[in-house]
Order: structure tokens, then C-alpha cells, then sequence
């Protein structure tokens, strides 16, 4: 079968998904479809699919990324000592926005032309990027900052929060790169047949490490989401921000091999997680609970993707 049917049938079936957790958590909980809950769930997903659209482009080409949520807290905390000296709240967020490229771009020089493993050096990232963000901050929440600095974290237009709608920007303009430029098409190219894509002319290393430089970018604006909502910069910030990003992808039925996704199902897939954890926390299902539910769903997923493969 070829890419779109598969992109088509995942769509198809993680929207049917939402649909039914939507009904029987409605029914469960009323409260459920108010306006004000469906926010909390768009304002639950905002930073998560921010990033969540990086991490497609970065599997679609067979890597992955294991430092976001580390370097999430880094490039906050930075982006709060900046604006805590300068009292410019938009020069810390341009500092944000710097550590995510510079991340980014170091992460796919190493991964593009040194050839490391992806997951190696993501891994060694993570825990330098951790150390990093304590260091700066001396072990403690970086507060005391410009009034503009949490402006971007609580403001709204039309009763939704203006970070939902920075979110949607971004899911729309991973669309628009994938399915309406070349260089989507080489990213697909890269995930499908490495080998064939080179042989084809695609400057494979290229890609990849544009790839990684787009994703430590999305990695910056979302430290700034976060960052403004807490009105601070925050060292332990971003805890297991990478497992639930994977998840969104990984649920929404872009292939862990590569070659086969799209951003439009992994916001579907952030959406389908939204819906879970805010569900079952208004049904009172415990927490640890969820966690195991959750385990539950990227594990089915994770086998459809397997037996699409094998087909």
C-alpha cells in the first residue's frame, strides 16, 4: 500500500478514537464538553504539541529525540536570567529561541556527519542540557521577571489561549512544509530509503540536519510557551516531556522506521492524549492508573504500525 492510504487509514482511525473517548467520557462526566474543560484540554496539549511537530519530522526521517524536554527547561531558564538582567521580556525569548537552534543544529552535525546514533547522542544531550539548566539557575526557579514576560503565557483571543493558537500556527506550518515543499518530500525520501534517496540525488545529510535544526527551533518557542505560563524559569521543568511527545506521534501513527506520518495525525494524536488524561482525571481514575492506560495505548500503537509494515 502506498503512504497516502496509510496516512489516509491512520487519520481515519485515531479520529474515530477521539470521537469515542469524547462520547464516553461525556456521558461519564458531563462537564466533560464544557467550553471552559475543551480549553483546559487545548491549553493541557499546547506545549506538547508544539514540540510534537518537531519530533514528526525528526522520526519521519528514522531519528529521534530524546533531550526536548531537558533542553525545554535550559532554553526557559535562560530565556528568564536574560530577562530578569535586562528586563527586556523579548530578549530572553530570542535567547529561548538561540539555545533551541544551537541544540538543534549540534545535535544533527553529530547525527548527520559523524553518523552517531540518534539515540546516543539525544541520550548524552539530555542529561548535559539538565545539568546545564540547575547550573544556570543555582537549583532554584528563576522568578522576578517583566510583567510582558507572562503576557504570552496568559493571554487569549477569543476565550482560547493565545498559546493554542501559536500551536495550531505551527501544526499548520509542518503541514504546509511536508506536503507543499521539497523539502518535505526529501524527508520522506530520507525515512522511506536512505540509500535509494542518495542514489536519487537527495543530499540525505542535509536533511537530517535541517531536520534536527527545525526541531531544536519548535524546542525553543515551546521553553517560551512554558516559560511565560509559569512566569519563571524553571531547572526541573520538561520531566518526561520527550516520552509524551513520542507518544503523541507515535499514537497519531507516524512509523517509528520512518517514512510514513504526517503532522495533521500526530495533533490528532496530542488530541487523543489530551482527552484521555483530562477524561479519566474527571472520572477520578487514579494517576498511576493513567499512566498504565497510557502505556496500554503506545503499545497497541506501536503493534498496528508493526503489522502495517509487515503488510
Amino acid at each position: 500500500m502506498n503512504r497516502n492510504f496509510w496516512q489516509k487509514l491512520g487519520g481515519l482511525a485515531i479520529f474515530t478514537a477521539i470521537l469515542l473517548e469524547m462520547f464516553v467520557f461525556a456521558a461519564l462526566a458531563p462537564q466533560f464538553l464544557s467550553f471552559e474543560n475543551l480549553v483546559n484540554v487545548a491549553l493541557s496539549i499546547a506545549v506538547i504539541g508544539i514540540l510534537a511537530v518537531g519530533m514528526t519530522f525528526v522520526i519521519l526521517t528514522g531519528g529521534i529525540d530524546l533531550s526536548i524536554g531537558s533542553v525545554v527547561a535550559l532554553a526557559g531558564v535562560v530565556a528568564a536570567l536574560v530577562a530578569q538582567k535586562t528586563e527586556l521580556a523579548w530578549l530572553g525569548f530570542a535567547a529561548a529561541l538561540a539555545i533551541g537552534l544551537t541544540v538543534g543544529a549540534f545535535n544533527g552535525l553529530t547525527i548527520a556527519y559523524f553518523r552517531v546514533p540518534p539515540f546516543v547522542v539525544t541520550l548524552a544531550v539530555l542529561t548535559i542540557a539538565r545539568g546545564l539548566a540547575f547550573i544556570a539557575s543555582g537549583g532554584r526557579s528563576i522568578g522576578s521577571l517583566p510583567e510582558s514576560f507572562s503576557r504570552l503565557g496568559k493571554s487569549a483571543f477569543l476565550g482560547i489561549p493565545f498559546s493554542v493558537w501559536l500551536m495550531i500556527s505551527m501544526f499548520a506550518l509542518g503541514w504546509f512544509l511536508l506536503q507543499r515543499t521539497t523539502f518535505g518530500r526529501y524527508v520522506y525520501a530520507v525515512g522511506s530509503n536512505r540509500e535509494a534517496a542518495f542514489l536519487a540525488g537527495v543530499n540525505t545529510k542535509s536533511v537530517t540536519f535541517r531536520v534536527y535544526v527545525l526541531n531544536g527551533l519548535l524546542v525553543g518557542l515551546a521553553a517560551i510557551v512554558l516559560a511565560s505560563r509559569l512566569g519563571a524559569g524553571v531547572p526541573n521543568s520538561g520531566l518526561q516531556y520527550e516520552l509524551d511527545v513520542i507518544a503523541a506521534v507515535v499514537v497519531g501513527g507516524t512509523s517509528l522506521s520512518g517514512g510514513r506520518g504526517s503532522v495533521v495525525s500526530t495533533l490528532f494524536g496530542a488530541i487523543f492524549i489530551g482527552v484521555l488524561n483530562n477524561g479519566l482525571n474527571l472520572v477520578g481514575i487514579d494517576t498511576y492508573v493513567q499512566k498504565i492506560v497510557l502505556g496500554i495505548v503506545i503499545l497497541v500503537a506501536v503493534l498496528a504500525d508493526k503489522f502495517n509494515r509487515a503488510d
